[in-house]
């Protein structure tokens, strides 16, 4: 690799940058994060990494041959209902679809519970007489008049989706209906529902579609701005963004597919932790990434990482395809507070980056994680981000004593509060989110990254009975790390509802997708490409599918109906414990993706050094007492160096905690190994 790669990850709080060297020499960086433009931030992040480097930044970008983003402009604007003015154009008598969602409630035991608000409200869902068939025959042409009167209605929506009746078996009315719309308003952000996602289940269809819409603009926008940032700074090279799903796109794809955005920060985590484990680290992890707003939780199994059919975000289903990951509303900047009964609580609402935690003194008053953190001296406040951002204690203190003064606490006794309250809600977090999976987390290790979770991992995993927790070097930008050692992804999907296809029907499906998606790549990529094949199938009276990677079926042996119908019973065996291999199994999605591999940014080995003395002591709360810990400097550490807790390793970026018992030894590949008693 003759030039730099860099990563980037626009957190809650902060933005975090990595850069590898043409000598696989890595390099972190971090800057605010700043909610009303993010583009700010990316262009602080990357100016403080050329300071870094000793290098002015047009020659930095001069020389940097790839740059992958992560954005949470799509999730924060869904979290914060600050949406595009959106309209949708549906099949006449189907205006209702979203509104409707699927016949259930967000909690189907709660009497009370008012329905959700759509995204796009009635009055600007606008109805179109026309009507494909569910074999997609055109029922009813589609009427001029009818869709010239719907066109003239949206003359105040900025951006348009375009829903008709089963769209995904025939989208010529849909495509009809966007030329006359682009041809009227073509200044409007319009998206397809036979684009977005032609699938049947017209609900998830209509929802995605209508969540595309509503982030479109604000997503491109952001992309537009800041690829223009980025070249007026001196960039040549090309933009990609990763997706929910793993894989990243160009920027000019990430615009069109917005919704696909929704994950896309947390996503670079999970593309990392499959990079660790493939590398080593160890088949089975837990990630467990703790940053300033939120922590998020994937697992991966035999070095891979679960795809699921979507997620819910802000309340709206988003059914692409997406990485399995959940997400808890703790992290270093979650407010502490006294809950409607008194008692006290953490989270979900979060300082963020503007104002922060208390201690940062940028106008915070509510104690955060990181003021607990900071009382309870796991924190050093003089070298916090390398010394750029003094933390104040004194006000940190204030902040929780007026909290614990409400319960009949000290300071430092509400500051253990919250640091026990936040440990206890991730665990459950994680325990949930394995165990509803038929998986014991006790059998894998807990990758802990992120700038807060090194503090609150070795806690975390007792109250599981982990054993192993893995801490990277550059775990507050590990997701940006893994944002380089990710691969070009475009899938597209095609719906078989009527069971399990003929055996030339079903090669003819799949050779199809094939083709498609392998001329998008080639559109995107003149290197190597990889087609990766899967199906959503079901037994005949379930009502939920099953995604199953096709990559072990025989493609150009004959049985291929018998043969993908065995691959469903073993994975259905697998994750429920039984299976029916006499039951009418049906295909509901073929589904084929092409892979780009891009150029993977290595980087190089620790190399062998004397054993690193503490370089410090500092006095640290732990169960109630006060004692004295040798603190570490992280970077120092030498390949096989052993630390014995209780202890502090910290570098400029995130601090570990070692509790007592806890032993970890760092590894050459850059991880503190940590064996917990």
């Amino acid at each position: 690799m003759s030039d730099f790669a860099i990563g980037i990850d626009v957190g809650g709080t902060f933005t975090d940058i990595v850069c590898v060297a043409p000598d696989g020499t890595e390099t972190l960086a971090k800057a605010p994060t700043t909610p009303a433009d993010q583009s700010e931030g990316v262009l602080d992040g990357l100016s403080v990494l050329a300071d870094r480097l000793g290098l002015p930044l047009p020659s930095l970008l001069l020389r940097t041959g790839r740059i992958v983003h992560g954005t949470t402009v799509a999730t924060n604007a869904l979290l914060e209902k600050r949406l595009a003015r959106a309209a949708m154009l549906t099949t006449e008598g189907h205006r209702d679809v979203i509104e409707m969602r699927e016949g259930t409630k967000p909690d189907r035991y709660d009497l009370r519970s008012t329905p959700p608000t759509p995204i796009v409200p009635r009055a600007r869902r606008i109805p179109v007489r026309e009507r494909i068939g569910a074999d997609g025959g055109v029922r009813s042409p589609i009427d001029a008049a009818s869709l010239q009167d719907a066109i003239a209605r949206l003359q105040d929506a900025e951006a348009v989706a375009i829903c008709f009746l089963h769209a995904w078996a025939n989208p010529a009315h849909e495509q009809a209906a966007a030329a006359a719309l682009r041809a009227a308003r073509p200044d409007a952000y319009v998206t397809l529902s036979s684009d977005v996602l032609p699938q049947i289940k017209e609900f998830e269809r209509f929802s995605t579609t209508a969540v595309n819409a509503a982030v479109g603009p604000l997503v491109a926008r952001y992309l537009t701005r800041l690829a223009s940032r980025l070249q007026a700074a001196g960039y040549a090279g090309p933009l990609f963004v990763i997706l929910s799903h793993g894989g990243v796109a160009p920027v000019e794809d990430a615009a069109r597919l917005a919704a696909g955005t929704a994950l896309s920060g947390p996503a670079g985590g999970v593309a990392a932790a499959v990079a660790l484990a493939r590398g080593g680290a160890g088949a089975d992890l837990v990630t467990f990434d703790m940053g300033g707003t939120s922590s998020d939780i994937a697992l991966i199994q035999g070095g891979e990482a679960a795809l699921g059919h979507g997620r819910e975000v802000g309340g709206e289903r988003i059914a692409l395809e997406s990485l399995d990951i959940s997400t808890l509303g703790a992290g270093g900047g979650s407010i502490a507070h006294l809950d409607a009964a008194g008692r006290l609580a953490v989270g979900p609402r979060s300082a963020g980056a503007d104002p922060g935690p208390v201690a940062y003194g940028r106008g915070g008053t509510e104690p955060t994680v990181t003021d607990a953190n900071l009382v309870l001296g796991l924190l050093d406040p003089a070298r916090f981000l390398g010394g750029r951002r003094a933390l104040d204690g004194a006000a940190a203190a204030a902040a929780l004593g007026r909290l614990g003064a409400a319960l009949g606490l000290t300071a430092e006794q509400a500051a253990a509060g919250v640091q026990r309250l936040v440990d206890t809600k991730m665990a459950d977090g994680i325990r949930i989110a394995t165990v509803r999976r038929g998986v014991d987390p006790r059998g894998a290790a807990l990758l802990a990254f992120g700038g807060a979770a090194g503090l609150h991992a070795s806690a975390v995993a007792r109250d599981l009975g982990m054993r192993r927790v893995l801490v990277p070097l550059f775990a507050a930008g590990l997701s940006a790390w893994g944002m380089l050692r990710t691969d070009l992804r475009f899938e597209l999907s095609r719906s078989m509802p009527a069971g399990m296809p003929p055996e030339d029907s079903l090669r003819a499906s799949f050779a199809t997708l094939a083709q498609s998606v392998a001329a998008r790549m080639a559109a995107w990529h003149g290197g190597p490409v990889a087609l990766v094949r899967s199906a959503d199938l079901r037994y005949g009276e379930q009502v939920y599918d099953l995604r199953v990677p096709l990559d072990g079926v025989a493609w150009d042996e004959p049985a291929l109906p018998a043969r993908i119908e065995a691959a469903f019973h073993a994975r259905h065996d697998a994750l429920f414990g039984w299976s029916r291999p006499g039951e009418e199994v049906v295909l509901v999605n073929a589904r084929v993706a092409a892979i780009g591999h891009l150029p993977e940014a290595r980087a190089v080995p620790l190399r062998a050094a004397t054993d690193a003395p503490p370089f410090a002591s500092r006095r640290i709360l732990l169960e109630g007492t006060w004692q004295e810990a040798p603190v570490f400097d992280f970077s120092a550490l030498s390949p096989g160096q052993q630390v014995r807790g209780p202890a502090i390793i910290e570098s400029d970026t995130t601090t570990v905690l070692l509790r007592d018992g806890d032993e970890a030894r760092m590894d050459p590949a850059r991880l503190l190994d940590i064996a917990v008693c």
